[in-house]
Order: C-alpha cells, then sequence, then structure tokens
C-alpha cells in the first residue's frame, strides 16, 4: 500500500550513506498527514520528519506511532526501534533489512568455524586499536584484553575532563539510581547501537550473530559499534558529564549526550563508513559467499529496480 501523496510512487530506500543518522522522539503522536511524515505534540503542533533522509527512529516513552507511519517507514527503509528512557533498554525493533540470504548464511558460516571466528576478531582488535592483536590469544583473552583497555579509557577520559569516575555501572530498571557520567555512558551508546543496527540490517547480516560478543540480540550490533565507540560516542559522554556536574547544561544530560552525538556522527560521517566496515571485518574470516544450492529456484517474478543498500526490502 502507497502511503505516501496520492499519484506519486511508493518511495523506495536510499543507501545509508546518504542519510542523516538519528532522530529522538518522545510525547508526540507520529502519524501520515497530507503525505507526510510527521510528529504531533499535545497541543496539535506537527513536526514534520523526513523518514527516508533517516537510519533510526528511536521511540522514546510517550510516543505513539500509527499504521500508516510505520508503513511509509517500512517502504522507506528507515529503522524504527522502541526504547526506554534516556535510550537504553530496547523494546522492540522493525527490521528494514534482512533481505540477502547469501549474506546472513555467510555470517552464520564465518560464526561457526573457529579459525575464522578468531580471524575476525583478531581484525577486529586491529581496527580498534591500531595495531595486531597479540599473538597466540584465545577469543576469551581477547575479551578480557580488550575490556581491561575500554576501563582504563574510562579513566583516562574522566581524568581529562575532571569526572569524578568509579566504575561502569547502571540499572536499567532504575534509571535515576545511576550517577551522572553512567547514564551519559548509557544514553552516548545506546544513540551508537541505534545506528549500528540500521547499518547492519541495511548490510543484510543478523544482529544476533556475533564474534566477540555472544548470546545476544544484537551481538553483531555490539562487535562493530565498538570499533567506534572509545573515539566518538564516549569521549563526548564524558565532556557533557563533566558539564553536568559543574551545573553548565540547560537540559537534561541525555539529551544533551544525543545532540553530542548527532553531531559527532555527522562530524565523523560514520554512515558512510560503517557498512564499508562490515564488509571488511567479516572477509578477515577468510571464507568465500557461498554459491546458491543447485536446487534453489530463482524468484518467481523478476525484482523491481534495487534501491538503497544490499539488506533493504523492496
Amino acid at each position: 500500500m502507497n502511503m505516501g501523496m496520492p499519484g506519486l510512487p511508493p518511495p523506495k530506500p536510499i543507501p545509508l550513506k546518504e542519510r542523516s543518522a538519528l532522530v529522538f522522539i518522545e510525547r508526540a503522536q507520529i502519524d501520515v498527514k497530507d503525505g507526510a511524515f510527521v510528529a504531533i505534540d499535545a497541543e496539535g503542533n506537527r513536526t514534520h520528519i523526513p523518514i527516508g533522509g533517516i537510519a533510526c527512529l528511536m521511540l522514546e516513552p510517550g510516543a505513539r506511532i500509527s499504521h500508516a507511519a510505520i508503513s511509509l517507514a517500512s517502504q522507506a527503509g528507515t529503522l524504527i526501534t522502541w526504547v526506554g528512557e534516556g535510550g537504553v533498554r530496547l523494546y522492540s525493533a522493525g527490521q528494514p533489512g534482512g533481505a540477502r540470504s547469501d549474506k546472513l548464511l555467510w555470517q552464520a558460516q564465518l560464526a561457526s568455524d573457529p579459525v575464522s571466528r578468531l580471524r575476525i576478531v583478531r581484525q577486529m582488535y586491529a581496527i580498534r586499536y591500531e595495531e595486531d592483536a597479540p599473538g597466540k590469544r584465545s577469543i576469551d583473552q581477547l575479551r578480557g584484553i580488550e575490556g581491561a583497555r575500554v576501563r582504563n579509557s574510562y579513566k583516562l577520559l574522566a581524568r581529562q575532563h575532571g569526572v569524578v569516575w568509579k566504575r561502569r555501572k547502571y540499572n536499567p530498571k532504575d534509571w535515576d539510581s545511576s550517577d551522572i557520567p553512567n547514564r551519559c555512558l548509557s544514553a552516548a551508546t545506546a544513540c551508537l547501537h541505534g545506528l549500528t543496527e540500521a547499518a547492519v540490517l541495511a548490510a543484510g547480516y543478523a544482529p544476533a550473530i556475533g564474534f566477540l560478543h555472544t548470546g545476544k540480540p544484537l551481538s553483531f550490533v555490539y562487535d562493530i559499534a565498538d570499533l567506534y565507540k572509545i573515539k566518538t560516542v564516549v569521549p563526548e559522554a564524558f565532556r557533557i558529564a563533566a558539564l553536568a556536574q559543574k551545573g553548565k547544561l540547560d537540559m537534561t544530560p541525555e539529551r544533551a549526550v544525543r545532540l553530542a552525538c548527532r553531531d559527532q556522527f555527522r562530524k565523523t560521517v560514520l554512515l558512510k563508513r560503517i557498512i564499508p566496515r562490515i564488509e571488511d571485518v567479516l572477509s578477515a574470516g577468510g571464507l568465500p559467499v557461498p554459491d546458491p544450492a543447485p536446487e534453489a529456484l530463482g524468484p518467481a517474478f523478476e525484482d523491481e529496480e534495487k534501491t538503497g543498500d544490499d539488506g533493504h526490502r523492496r
């Protein structure tokens, strides 16, 4: 069904690299009015959202969305996620990707092969730290090394920005019980995870099939997000936490973090970099993309001209 303007063809996805990053919406009704995707506040004011031009729409408490709006976002290939306060605790996600079984099979094959999986983990380590991973280390050992380096990065950034820092800890069931630095970090990583999940799906891969991270619905999202986390959103989280602790913010720390992350994504052109990096990481496994099975049948009807990225459904 075409939920756009009458007489016009349905919207088609555009590549992720040509989109803006994230839009957060809370306490608003999201609908399609006069062919436009809009957020309507309690006073009836409309804010137009270019749904096909963003990577991910994150709905916070108080947001409601209509069937027409979901349909239009799906046609545009835009990921929608329902999240808790501050953008953390993911409840559900619409899935605009997943259209390439060959890529899903390749990812599963790489994750199932111990040698390939270790190669990929070592490649991610090299990308993240710009040096080769220590030799003769298992995945568990590399995970421990990376964890120690991340904790050290937190301490260094806290010292650099003058933030009172104890350790990484927050309770998703009681958001306000966390201290400001932890709330800022949680909000920042939630922004990055939302953007990365949109990229993983757009590229045609499964968020749950990870290599360093395993056993979580977003394991592969965490793998890819960690390649950028320390150099993008984490410094912004500590910078905002420092301002909050000094009473120099005119908004909540979480909102300030989201705005800072949005600017950081634009500054670092992250959307243009994530999908090519995903391909680089998986290619390090050394296995080819599997050929279709000999008995596989092609589509009954010719597909329309492809737009967007490999994982976008048409």
